[in-house]
């Protein structure tokens, strides 16, 4: 039997082993002109803003979003799918491009892995992405550490704005799971390093900077984000923004390459737009809004793909990242696999089919086929996919064909799209604060009550007092249940879903709900996957997946 093992080093092999074609070529294909990119090496280019503008008038192609049902702790092969389904729709002869997140250190080095898709289904080149590509996620983290650094600075130095330092939200971040970060007190050692207080790092993928990054529009509007975004307030009660405390322009300049989307391809040669990488659990899971309006300007098809399950990333999609960028699909696919349905139960896979409806589609599932698979425990999956309601239903086996693995279901895809672009949000920005959680909760997560701890009162009522109830909310939760919990299964119903916190991401534009105890800190297992990667002797890396 193929052990994760065989199958992580088969990925790796195959990417070293690849020839692929300069990204020049692959960025003259679709469209772009030689001024409109920048070149970083032979096989990345970041896409400057202007290549959107100059085709202001160009009609959009077809959006594909690609979500899944709730994934076991090793994930479903989803990013696999995408690129399997965005190779097989250019065998059939469409222009397609496909946008991922940028994968972050942490995962990378944890128990995850990479986001480069597996096997034959992978973007290229995988170590460069998987490993600093070109410095986004470093510049995010020096942006927000600016800005935390120009806090504590403040307070030093006379507090002008009246900071309340117990009122402080704004944290620092970090690329790598490190649990002994998430609550810190910095300062200590005298008064010339500052005043003592309690705060903690997030991973930087679940930082309010890259939350902004992922939905601003263009460099003005990257600016106008930073300095919005609420530090703390003062002892009055009002906002302290990074705008009063004069660093946002400084953040900006940190960012100014960062918010130029990266074009790299897949083994066949298909155009991938990657850039940001927002969590879903504890952000917004979607790639960045100029990547979609970018590709969709330039190619017939854009598969995007949505984190962990349809009740995280495709709901956020729906809620914050399609109204922000006036964005609808054309069509949804829904990821299953035969070891997520064994694990989670087969209820779990009609749930996830009953989300995609409650948001206004007809899914596609996909049965992403593993090494193990029987065509038995495969074709059991797709008759209960159209059981429960999918509108098609059909196996990619994308790790062992690449493309052509997936030709069954880009013609399914392709014939859902004819319906063109659709979407049914769940709440109005008129709803109170609590009328959106409730709507997510009860109408998505399937939950009976929702219970606001006395913290999330008292912050729910100061956010109303600051004029901000009228933006999207962002529940961050376990990507493992339909509820907070994982101990309550993968798929309950009717259970009260507790809010612990809620925090201002006005930069971002919405509101984060903390359910349960969340941790926007990943921590390293026993086991992580750091302690499988090396460098050999001639300077390849081994054990990266």
């Amino acid at each position: 039997m193929t052990t994760i093992e065989d199958t992580h080093a088969t990925s790796l092999r195959i990417a070293q082993e690849a020839d692929p074609r300069p990204i020049a070529e692959i960025a003259a294909g679709l469209g772009l002109a030689d001024d409109e990119i920048e070149l970083y090496g032979r096989f990345k280019a970041k896409v400057g803003l202007d290549a959107i503008e100059r085709r202001a008038d160009t009609p959009d192609g077809a959006l594909v979003c690609v979500t899944a049902i709730t994934p076991t702790k090793a994930g479903e092969g989803k990013t696999t799918t995408a690129i399997a389904l965005t190779e097989a729709l250019g065998l059939l002869g469409e222009r397609a491009a496909l946008c991922l997140r940028e994968p972050s250190m942490g995962p990378v080095f944890g128990i995850k892995g990479g986001g480069a898709g597996a096997g034959r289904a992978q973007v290229v080149p995988m170590e460069d992405l998987n490993l600093h590509f070109t410095g986004d996620l470093h510049a995010i983290a020096a942006a927000n550490n600016l800005l935390a650094a120009m806090v504590d600075a403040h307070l030093l130095h006379g507090n002008e704005l009246g900071i309340d330092p117990l009122s402080i939200t704004f944290r620092r971040c970090l690329d790598t799971n490190d649990r002994a970060l998430r609550d810190v007190v910095v300062a200590l050692g005298g008064r010339a390093n500052g005043y003592p207080r309690e705060t903690g790092f997030d991973i930087t993928a679940a930082s309010e900077v890259m939350a902004l990054l992922a939905v601003a529009r263009d460099l003005p509007d990257l600016r106008r984000r930073l300095g919005d975004i609420t530090v703390a307030h003062t002892f009055d009660g009002d906002r302290v923004t990074a705008e009063q405390l004069g660093v946002a322009g400084s953040m900006a300049v940190l960012l100014k390459d960062a918010i130029k989307p990266n074009l790299i391809q897949t083994l066949e040669g298909q155009p991938v737009f990657v850039h940001c990488g927002p969590f879903a659990n504890i952000a917004h899971g979607n790639n960045s809004l100029v990547a979609d309006r970018l590709a969709l300007k330039l190619a017939d098809f854009v598969v995007t793909e949505s984190g962990f399950g349809a009740d995280m990333g495709l709901e956020k999609f729906a809620h914050i990242v399609a109204p922000l960028g006036g964005l609808r699909p054309s069509a949804v696919v829904l990821v299953a696999t035969v070891r997520a349905l064994r694990e989670n139960g087969e209820d779990n896979l009609g749930r996830h089919v009953a989300i995609i409806r409650e948001l206004g589609h007809e899914p596609i599932v996909a049965v992403n086929r593993f090494g193990g698979d029987t065509r038995t425990d495969v074709a059991a999956v797709r008759r209960l996919a159209l059981d429960v309601g999918a509108l098609a239903a059909e196996v990619s086996d994308g790790f062992e064909r690449g493309g052509q693995g997936a030709a069954a279901l880009a013609e399914a895809v392709y014939e859902a799209a004819q319906a063109g672009p659709r979407l049914t949000p769940l709440y109005s920005s008129e709803d109170a604060l609590r009328q959106k959680i409730e709507a997510v909760a009860t109408r998505v997560y399937g939950a009976g009550a929702v219970v606001f701890s006395a913290r999330a009162q008292a912050a729910a009522e100061q956010l109303t007092r600051d004029g901000l109830a009228g933006l999207p909310v962002c529940l961050a939760k376990t990507p493992l249940s339909l509820s907070h919990d994982p101990g309550l299964g993968a798929s309950p119903k009717g259970f009260a879903l507790p809010i612990a916190d809620l925090r201002p991401y006005t930069g971002a534009g919405w509101i984060v709900a903390l359910c349960g105890d969340t941790m926007t800190m990943p921590g390293l297992g026993r086991s992580p996957a750091a302690l499988a990667i090396d460098i050999d002797a001639d300077g390849r890396t081994v054990g990266l997946f």
